[in-house]
């Protein structure tokens, strides 16, 4: 299966970039996974919602254009469905049993995803309620996708 993680903004520091090509590294036997860093957009202090929205648009048009029709594609929002790792585990494991060779996670800006990209999405996915740095969920997305691989090959990993 090719997975790809298409995210808003690059990694400023050198520690979540390591982490992130570790588990790039560890899951290089499982599958292939490729990063697409899109450019943000800087947000003023006290932006109006309008102005927040062109900026979600203008995002979300850029990320759209790493999207393939045939993709699969989960969107990483608060509001989306909360997995534990087992059963993320057996969703990856079944969408590729059901056809699905190119699976893409989306990871929104400061501000989140743009309607345009969450309407494109077959999914929404939910690691928490909380509100995580981007930077830090691509190294939890990254670890979660390499535990996913684990568990399904049946390979010890921590509980």
């Amino acid at each position: 299966m090719k997975i790809t993680i298409v995210c808003v903004g690059k990694i400023k520091e050198k520690f979540y970039r390591d982490a992130v090509e570790e588990y790039k590294k560890r899951l290089g036997r499982y599958c292939k996974m490729q990063i697409v860093e899109v450019a943000d957009e800087k947000t003023p202090d006290k932006a109006s919602e309008a102005l927040e929205n062109q900026i979600k648009e203008k995002e979300g048009n850029r990320i759209l254009s790493h999207i393939s029709d045939s993709d699969y594609v989960i969107a990483l929002a608060i509001n989306g469905k909360e997995r534990d790792s087992v059963e993320l585990a057996e969703h990856i494991r079944s969408l590729g049993l059901h056809g699905k060779s190119s699976l893409t996670f989306v990871i929104g800006g400061s501000l989140g995803l743009s309607e345009e990209v969450l309407k494109r999405a077959d999914e929404k996915l939910s690691f928490s309620k909380m509100t995580f740095p981007h930077q830090l969920m691509r190294v939890i997305l990254a670890e979660q996708i390499y535990r996913s691989y684990r568990i399904i090959h049946g390979e010890p990993y921590h509980k």
